[in-house]
């Protein structure tokens, strides 16, 4: 009986040997490259994400403003990429006349002074809606971007001229319909813009994603459901050393106080998705609601320095500048006014 408890004791420290020299980080080759920050709808108003659903309005909640821009607008596009975002991510709509609005609510209630859905609208009668109309802080007190945004609802070109010749897109379906792909597609093509040399992106729903990947075979295209099926297959299979289907070609969302659940974090587990072709993204600490970005600076620093794949970023305009300093060129009134941001966000916490 001694002997048998002995040899099993054995061979489970084999196992246990074994399973950490193939998931060792340190044993794994230097990833090359660094962090790539993607900021999510360009330079946008926080809010607090606590019992937020699909259809929450999000403007009547955002924090106390302390900068001037606004999702998914120009302004907040071009500022977000001269900052040094590696891609900006935007929403795109059909209107009613099959123009491309960029805008991220399926209807126009909550944050315009418009009704209704955004795809029974012609381009002509969003850009005469003021897309600030429904921010506020304070309950409704005060809405402070009123009057300022009458016309900033970007059309798909205009949101795509915002980026400079080396600027990255990743655009965002907002409904499961496949035309959606075609329509910016077409777009594109008018543009002369090639998704695939730029290094463009696409997500949303997997019908649409499906679409775009038959228009682009090589273009980076992945929905949520696909990325959530990868990092939740990884981290019950990765101690095996394999790689699942599912991640093979895929990406895969890794929430930043979860790093430590995945197998071979991160220079194991980046040669293993890039042996494949697939993509990493790190987002926001995962709760109670869907995982956001990063909103603090000291955020970046429990992302190992080896990491090389793409971090969702919520609060740019502090966030952005904090990793890569030669494109900072915020004013004295923006750091003091992003300090004291930063300061009433961490007393939340």
């Amino acid at each position: 009986m001694r002997i048998w408890f002995k040899r099993t004791a054995f061979v489970l420290a084999l196992v246990l040997f074994g399973l950490t020299i193939l998931n060792a980080n340190w044993l794994a080759p230097d990833p090359k490259g660094a962090p790539k920050l993607i900021a999510h709808r360009g330079l946008a108003q926080l809010y607090n994400p606590d019992g937020v659903g699909r259809d929450t309005c999000t403007a009547d909640r955002i924090e106390e403003p302390w900068h001037g821009y606004l999702e998914n607008t120009v302004e907040s596009i071009t500022r977000a990429r001269k900052l040094g975002a590696w891609m900006v991510e935007i929403d795109v709509a059909p209107t009613s006349d099959g123009e491309l609005a960029v805008f991220h609510d399926w209807t126009l209630d909550c944050r315009t002074d418009g009704s209704g859905e955004i795809r029974n609208t012609t381009m002509k009668e969003l850009k005469a809606l003021d897309v600030g109309y429904g921010y506020t802080s304070d309950g409704g007190q005060t809405f402070p971007f009123r009057g300022q945004f009458i016309g900033a609802m970007p059309t798909f070109e205009e949101a795509v001229r915002a980026m400079s010749l080396r600027g990255r897109l990743m655009v965002n379906f907002k409904s499961a319909d496949p035309e959606e792909a075609d329509l910016v597609a077409a777009k594109l093509k008018q543009l002369g813009r090639d998704p695939v040399a730029k290094g463009d992106a696409f997500y949303g729903h997997a019908d649409p994603v499906r679409r775009i990947r038959k228009l682009y075979p090589d273009v980076w295209a992945w929905s949520p459901s696909e990325a959530r099926q990868c990092s939740e297959d990884y981290v019950k299979f990765g101690w095996t050393g394999f790689l699942p289907e599912s991640c093979k070609g895929n990406t895969m969302i890794v929430p930043l106080n979860y790093q430590w659940a995945f197998w071979g974090w991160p220079n194991r587990l980046i040669a293993r998705m890039e042996e494949y072709g697939g993509n990493i993204i790190v987002v926001g600490p995962h709760g109670d609601h869907p995982s956001s970005g990063i909103t603090l600076p000291e955020q970046l620093t429990e992302i190992p320095a080896s990491f090389n794949g793409y971090v969702w970023v919520d609060d740019g305009l502090n966030v952005i500048p904090s990793l890569i300093q030669r494109f900072d060129d915020r004013t004295e009134e923006e750091r003091a006014a992003g300090a004291a941001a930063l300061k009433r966000r961490r007393l939340e916490r």
